[in-house]
């Protein structure tokens, strides 16, 4: 015999009544980020925005104006810089993405045991100074070396130098040695991410394919390189965009003729004192790198990164 009770059913709680009935901890905890955030990014671009609009000088000081054509000059004036800086970092990206990624498949899937001492090889750089190791690549590309000598001996340098990218018997002060030096700073960003998405990988895709007569190359093709979309796009992401900003391997590694965008801004700040010109090309670098990444992202159809 069933019993009947008048006693309603407690109802179910729901994600909004729980969040309004719960503890404010999460949003504590969330409070060190967000301040550490307004003080150290969006305070100081609103004071940039602000900069990017005067008019005036160091000696009589600077006043908002609202001078937007500041933007249009700056523009009409370093687009070489800005041009150069995207090809470098492009080229760099893609040279990393080459480099990288072979390594990065071996270290997820074939190192074995040698896995943790090729990740420490790969993170090793990351315990030296970014300005000490490209200093060490001053060393190693310097006139007269064996390296340049051994590319010279080779006809490397023949080659380079049909492609503009070399002068005579030297790689110093030349874009290939900005590049280099790019590559070289921005691979570890590069391997890492690639390896967590491949690391990510199911083994056992690799035999189903296999089962399914599927060769090498068509496995790698169908299943290996599309599952690690998210790395290969996070990978060139942290590649890309501080390669672009990037003015030390130019200063060091290149001439005038090498300067990238990262290098005028240097000097607007620190030895013109140019502020509204700096602050202006600093947005107009910022505003291009969101409008390439927001189509890159789009393109390569991986919209859920961002």
């Amino acid at each position: 015999m069933a019993l009947v009770t008048d006693k309603p059913a407690a109802p179910h709680a729901t994600p909004r009544t729980a969040a309004r009935g719960g503890k404010p901890t999460p949003y504590w905890l969330l409070l060190p980020g967000i301040l550490w955030l307004l003080v150290f990014f969006a305070a100081p671009l609103v004071y940039q925005a602000s900069t990017s609009v005067q008019t005036g000088s160091l000696e009589e000081g600077f006043q908002v104006t609202w001078h937007f054509a500041t933007y249009w000059d700056a523009l009409t004036e370093y687009y070489p810089q800005f041009l150069r800086s995207v090809a470098y970092a492009a080229t760099a990206t893609a040279l990393c993405l080459a480099l990288g990624y072979p390594l990065a498949y071996l270290i997820a899937f074939k190192a074995g045991r040698w896995r943790n001492v090729l990740m420490i090889l790969v993170i090793a750089p990351f315990f030296t100074s970014f300005l000490i190791r490209t200093l060490a690549w001053k060393t190693i590309l310097s006139d007269g070396g064996p390296v340049v000598s051994a590319l010279a001996s080779l006809h490397v340098l023949d080659v380079t130098n049909a492609l503009g990218v070399t002068e005579g018997h030297r790689v110093l002060a030349t874009p290939l040695a900005v590049v280099c030096g790019l590559t070289y700073n921005f691979l570890p960003f590069m391997i890492l991410p690639l390896y967590t998405s491949l690391e990510r990988i199911d083994a056992r895709l690799h035999e189903a394919a296999g089962d399914l007569y599927a060769r090498p190359l068509t496995t790698f093709r169908k299943v290996t390189f599309p599952l690690s979309m998210p790395g290969v796009v996070a990978g060139t992401l942290l590649t890309f965009i501080p390669a672009t900003g990037d003015y030390i391997n130019a200063e060091l590694l290149g001439s005038t003729d090498q300067k990238m965008i990262g290098n005028v801004i240097q000097s607007q700040f620190l030895r013109v004192l140019d502020y509204p010109t700096a602050a202006a090309l600093s947005f107009i670098l910022m505003a291009a790198i969101l409008a390439m990444v927001t189509v890159y992202i789009r393109k390569s159809g991986t919209e859920d990164l961002v």
